[in-house]
């Protein structure tokens, strides 16, 4: 091997200057690359449980497949339509014996943080907890976070504990299309409490009332005038209000806050015939209040299931189901209908040009669509 070279930009009248040495590569054998070339990455696809396979795994608890049941109610795929509602048809008999809470409120409210210690305490006592938290959903792109399973770190980690976010996909009122579907599902894997969490977006959050037993509206002192931070129209619908984060320097707050909304609800029709809405303080940070919270929960059930009112309201509440079901079925064979689909861009432009008045050209939209019926 030839002698070692100083590097051209060295001084040759200073060797000791420069340590850098140029050596001679060698030649080794050619190895062959471990790479495939055009090669594309496939997602392996696992085969979609049977109807049977999801029956027996939601009614043994298995989380996983009662993950792949909600799943399947929530596509909106047609050839999954069918499947699910067969399986919530055989899963029908085993739901109904939970508590439904439905807690909603203002953002920043707390509303994770709360159902996290909440759950928490449930489960200790030996309760099965199921969260099912639903995330808002993009108004440009359609897509959501789905953050909820994340912020209640301990509560994920519960083996008494299901939480399953999802997207609220552009219903209103805070809630998926397909909660009721998580609910009975839920409620036929063995789970006791059902918490679930709205979107967070004020006054319109009322159709949670039509799902669940006992409504809770959170609140937050310090927020400008709390009376008018929510309006009557939610108010009146909120079979508890809870002060959140009632702890520190906001204790003291929290306590006013909690005596206006009593006085408050005094002049408000109950939102539940035979129960006293009342405020209550509550404090996550400390968990002070959780127990005296379920308390009343437990309080609420009892007074509902000896009055009956309970029984009414879900027999209520199954009118209202079908009533919503109806609407989503006749909203998507108008979308799907050939002719609709064809005619509607045109009549769009026309009423857009100014041509066609909005009223006349959905009177023409469905003269086609029922004319295809008949």
């Amino acid at each position: 091997m030839a002698a070692d070279k100083k590097p051209e930009w060295s001084d040759p009248t200073k060797p000791d200057v420069c340590s850098s040495v140029v050596r001679k590569g060698e030649v080794l054998a050619a190895q062959e690359s471990s790479l495939q070339k055009n090669t594309r990455f496939k997602k392996r696809i696992s085969a979609e449980p049977s109807v049977e396979e999801l029956f027996d795994g939601v009614l043994k608890g298995n989380r996983g497949m009662l993950a792949r049941a909600i799943t399947l109610a929530e596509s909106n795929a047609e050839h999954h339509f069918l499947n699910a509602q067969e399986l919530l048809q055989r899963l029908l008999p085993y739901s109904g014996n939970s508590i439904r809470i439905g807690i909603t409120g203002v953002p920043g409210a707390g509303k994770s943080t709360f159902i996290e210690e909440f759950g928490m305490y449930l489960c200790s006592m030996g309760l099965n907890v199921a969260v099912l938290a639903i995330d808002p959903s993009s108004s440009i792109s359609g897509g959501s976070i789905l953050g909820d399973k994340t912020r209640m770190d301990q509560l994920s980690r519960n083996p008494r504990a299901f939480i399953r976010p999802s997207p609220s996909a552009g219903k209103l009122g805070g809630v998926h299309r397909k909660t009721r579907e998580s609910l009975l599902l839920c409620e036929a894997a063995g789970f006791n409490v059902i918490l679930i969490e709205t979107v967070g977006v004020g006054q319109s959050e009322v159709i949670i009332r039509d799902m669940v037993d006992f409504f809770m509206l959170l609140v937050l002192t310090g927020a400008g005038d709390e009376l008018q931070g929510m309006k009557k129209g939610i108010l009146e619908l909120a079979d508890a209000i809870i002060v959140h984060k009632a702890d520190g320097d906001n204790r003291q707050k929290a306590e006013m806050a909690r005596k206006d909304y009593n006085r408050i609800l005094h002049f408000l029709q109950p939102a539940t015939k035979g129960w006293v809405s009342k405020a209550y303080t509550c404090s996550s940070l400390t968990r002070e209040g959780i127990d005296k919270i379920w308390e009343v929960v437990q309080s609420f059930e009892k007074t509902g299931k000896s009055s009956g009112v309970l029984f009414e309201r879900r027999n209520v509440q199954s009118r209202e189901w079908l009533h919503a079901m109806i609407a989503d079925q006749l909203q998507y064979h108008f979308y799907h209908h050939p002719e609709i689909i064809n005619e509607l861009p045109k009549i769009e432009n026309e009423v857009i040009a100014g041509g066609k008045t909005v009223s006349s050209a959905v009177e023409n939209l469905f003269k086609l669509f029922f004319h295809k019926k008949e």
